[in-house]
């Protein structure tokens, strides 16, 4: 059976992608995969800095870095702020990447975002897959930009539209397919 990890990149209370993140993730349940939904809140870590990763590597690094590495798919859905991705996503994956599990090379990854306006975040997705590409991750094709955010999730945080459930189900076959564990 194929293992995910799931993380947002926000821990706002009510976060619209913390919405979509727990949607994908039944989904990719749905399709046999064991999923792994993470807060990142849980996992604390200054702000990145070498002076301070001579002292001491946050251990939530080295904890976060071997989850992705031992995981087939990693899934991030996170917002876009200022056309980038978060801070608290660029902190995590500044520390994440600076250990040494091969976190970014055995997983194929998958990423999302909700967004405010109508284009669903996508620079700050584009942002997120050129990062991830330069650390050496496989990114699934699928693009999930979803916006306006208001309007995106009913009550029970189902996507409204049938264009986004189709963009879900698209991305859990490309993460599942391409998985080294793949269905």
């Amino acid at each position: 059976m194929p293992t995910a990890v799931t993380i947002c990149g926000s821990i706002r209370k009510g976060s619209y992608n913390e919405i979509l993140r727990r949607y994908v993730s039944g989904k990719l349940r749905e399709a046999g995969v064991e999923v792994e939904d993470l807060d990142l809140g849980d996992y604390m870590m200054p702000i990145f800095n070498e002076d301070l990763e001579a002292e001491h590597t946050p251990a939530a690094a080295g904890e976060l870095a071997q989850k992705f590495a031992a995981a087939d798919i990693v899934l991030i859905v996170s917002p876009e702020y200022n056309s980038g991705i978060t801070p608290l996503l660029a902190n995590t994956i500044d520390w994440i990447s600076r250990q040494k599990h091969g976190q970014f090379r055995h997983a194929v990854f998958g990423i999302g975002t909700v967004s405010s306006g109508k284009y669903g975040g996508v620079v700050g997705i584009q942002h997120l897959r050129d990062a991830l590409s330069k650390l050496g991750a496989l990114l699934a094709p699928a693009l999930l930009g979803v916006g306006p955010a208001e309007d995106a999730f009913d009550a029970l945080g189902v996507p409204t539209e049938p264009a986004i459930r189709k963009k879900v189900e698209q991305l859990v076959r490309e993460l599942t397919h391409f998985s080294r564990g793949g269905i």
